[in-house]
């Protein structure tokens, strides 16, 4: 493996600014991992797609520099998720529904980051319209962990983060609707940000639940993703759901002072669901905490206990309503061997997979007439009241912490057929979406199997800064890398 695939990305930024190195010869470096591991007994199917067109737009951000015309990102690679789009650049969700669609205009996300010469690398494999937690519900087969192949990356964004743990990226951008950043960064030991709703446009992300889907980073490093964050945060008047947040200082990014920071634990996410490698992993990351000179007090946040039951009839209702556009008629999949009625049907049985047909007949059915307000109605109202304990909660501590998974990762195929056991991977981290708040996984320890473990930390809305610093923190001290 090329040594230039091992800089993070301000390594790259920094050696680029020296001219040790152009962007050209970082994206062959990172070209050349894919390739060789593509051809490898047991690829890594992280990238659905290699861009072509990578080395192209690396050589003219190089002139750029020569030319003193560059922006703030010149030359650095990226890795993009299948449903974030670029003008031109297939965007298929990981779903055969949208097979050979290309997007007709560019993410706002993305316009940021190209504004400034990022060059992005290819599209990432993913679980189907981002449903699943273990990457393995896509029309392009699963992604392995770069870890250990035998066991799952996490999902959504498994693709994202396994391109990363593998250095075939130095980072990528991926997108959390309810743990889909966070639980692929944990599986495989990488800092994974969600930034609160709002704070990245998703202005050209496809929508899963509109409510909740946050655009999110995955890195080595806290640095790579302020540094990213940084750029591309912001209001925008195409996205109504926006906040004006400015990053422009994040970076460099300064390692926190933990003296005195106040830390809450709850006791929902903390307990004997963990695995015993989880407990033993947390328990070390609170003795540091401490040892900092934080405060870590457990409490109890008694609608915790309810996130999944409302975040899997929430996050379903709005994708019913959101992928009631893939009908054959406008593009993707169009089976139309018979009348209107046929041809939907035709096109949305062979479109969709196993999993986005469960989410759509749960969704449909809590919408329904009868059933709306015993569960949709319902949901929404103790999402509210979980809205307000985090408020609540702000307001006497900084950050709340838990294990990003109750588990380490898990073999291919051993979740697939128990859809409710997949489902409570994400217990600890739906909660965060639902409030809408920053939340990241930090590489915190490794199982008895030696596998990744991740901790999250979660703060009020804006404080991204906060976890981030922390996490540097972390990093700087030799912790899981």
């Amino acid at each position: 493996m090329s040594e230039i695939t091992r800089y993070s990305l301000t390594e790259i930024k920094t050696l680029l600014e020296k001219k040790s190195l152009t962007s050209e010869e970082i994206v062959s470096a990172y070209q050349t991992a894919y390739e060789n591991d593509n051809n490898a007994d047991i690829p890594l199917n992280g990238y659905i797609e290699f861009f072509k067109d990578a080395r192209t737009r690396a050589s003219a951000e190089d002139i750029k520099r020569k030319n003193n015309t560059h922006g703030r990102l010149s030359g650095l690679p990226i890795a993009v998720k299948d449903n974030i789009l670029i003008t031109g650049k297939k965007a298929t969700c990981g779903s055969k529904i949208l097979e050979g669609f290309s997007a007709p205009y560019t993410a706002t996300v993305i316009r940021r980051l190209e504004k400034e010469g990022a060059v992005f690398l290819g599209r990432t494999n993913m679980d189907e319209f981002a449903m699943g937690s273990s990457c393995e519900y896509s029309q392009y087969g699963p992604t392995r962990n770069p870890v250990n192949r035998e066991y799952v990356p996490g999902g959504s964004s498994g693709g994202s983060a396994a391109v990363v743990g593998a250095f075939q990226a130095p980072a990528a951008l991926g997108s959390d609707t309810g743990g889909s950043v966070r639980l692929p960064a944990s599986f495989c030991g990488l800092y994974g940000l969600k930034p609160g709703y709002g704070t990245l446009s998703r202005y050209g992300l496809v929508a899963y639940g509109s409510s909740l889907d946050q655009i999110g980073i995955v890195a080595h490093n806290p640095a790579d993703i302020a540094l990213l964050l940084s750029v591309c945060a912001g209001i925008d008047s195409k996205d109504s759901t926006s906040r004006d947040f400015s990053y422009s200082d994040m970076f460099p990014l300064t390692p926190g002072n933990l003296k005195g920071l106040k830390v809450a634990l709850p006791v929902q996410l903390n307990g004997e669901g963990n695995s015993d490698s989880v407990r033993k992993t947390a328990a070390g990351f609170i003795d540091w905490l401490k040892q900092q000179g934080a405060d870590v007090s457990e409490i109890s946040i008694p609608n915790l206990s309810y996130t999944v039951a409302i975040y899997y009839i929430i996050a379903p209702a709005e994708a019913s309503s959101n992928l009631a556009r893939y009908d054959g008629i406008e593009y993707g999949l169009r089976n139309d061997n018979g009348n209107l009625l046929d041809m939907y049907i035709n096109t949305r049985s062979e479109g969709f997979g196993s999993e986005v047909k469960r989410r759509i007949f749960i969704g449909n059915y809590v919408l329904s007439s009868g059933y709306y307000d015993a569960y949709y109605k319902k949901a929404q109202a103790v999402r509210s009241l979980l809205t307000h304990e985090f408020d609540n909660i702000f307001t006497d501590y900084d950050i709340v912490l838990s294990p990003t998974s109750p588990t380490p990762p898990f073999k291919l195929g051993e979740k697939l057929d128990d859809p409710v056991t997949m489902y409570l991977q994400d217990i600890c981290t739906i909660y965060a979406n639902l409030v809408g708040i920053p939340a990241i996984s930090i590489p915190a320890g490794m199982s008895n199997d030696n596998l990744p473990i991740g901790m999250q930390l979660a703060g009020r809305q804006g404080n991204e800064n906060l976890l981030l610093s922390i996490a540097q923190s972390w990093k700087n001290r030799g912790g899981a890398a």
